[in-house]
C-alpha cells in the first residue's frame, strides 16, 4: 500500500518561494506516475504538474515557468519548487502517485489511484 506525506507547506507573500516535499512509502518497483494537485476553498480539485519514471514533465498552463517538479528516487521523495507565488495558488497541495507511466500525461485526478493528506499553501498579496 502506498503512502504519501506532504511537507513544506506554509505562508508567503506574493511573488515569494516556497518547495514542498512528499515522501513516499510502500512504493513498488515498474512504471509510475507523480503528481501535485491543489484543492482551493469551493473549488475542485486541479492538476498542477506531473512527472514519470521516464522523467517526463507535465505542467497546468497556470504554472508554467514558475513551478518545478521533481524527484529523488534515491529519498523516495517528491518536490515541487514554486516560485513568484501569486495569491491564486493559495490551496490545500496533495500529492499523488499511480502505477503507471501514462498517468502523469494528463492532469486528472481520476488517473492517480495514492494521494497524501495535503499541505496548506497561504499566498498573501
Amino acid at each position: 500500500q502506498v503512502q504519501l506525506v506532504e511537507s513544506g507547506g506554509g505562508s508567503v507573500q506574493a511573488g515569494g518561494s516556497l518547495r514542498l516535499s512528499c515522501a513516499l512509502f510502500g512504493v513498488l518497483g515498474g512504471p509510475y506516475s507523480m503528481g501535485w494537485f491543489r484543492q482551493a476553498p469551493g473549488k475542485e480539485r486541479e492538476g498542477v504538474a506531473a512527472i514519470n519514471s521516464a522523467r517526463r514533465t507535465n505542467y497546468a498552463d497556470s504554472v508554467k515557468g514558475r513551478f518545478t517538479i521533481s524527484q529523488d528516487n534515491a529519498k523516495n521523495t517528491l518536490y515541487l519548487q514554486m516560485n513568484s507565488l501569486k495569491p491564486e495558488d493559495a490551496a490545500m497541495y496533495y500529492c499523488a502517485h499511480a502505477y503507471s507511466d501514462y498517468a502523469s500525461m494528463a492532469l486528472r485526478t481520476s488517473n492517480f489511484g495514492s494521494w497524501g493528506q495535503g499541505t496548506q499553501v497561504t499566498v498573501s498579496s
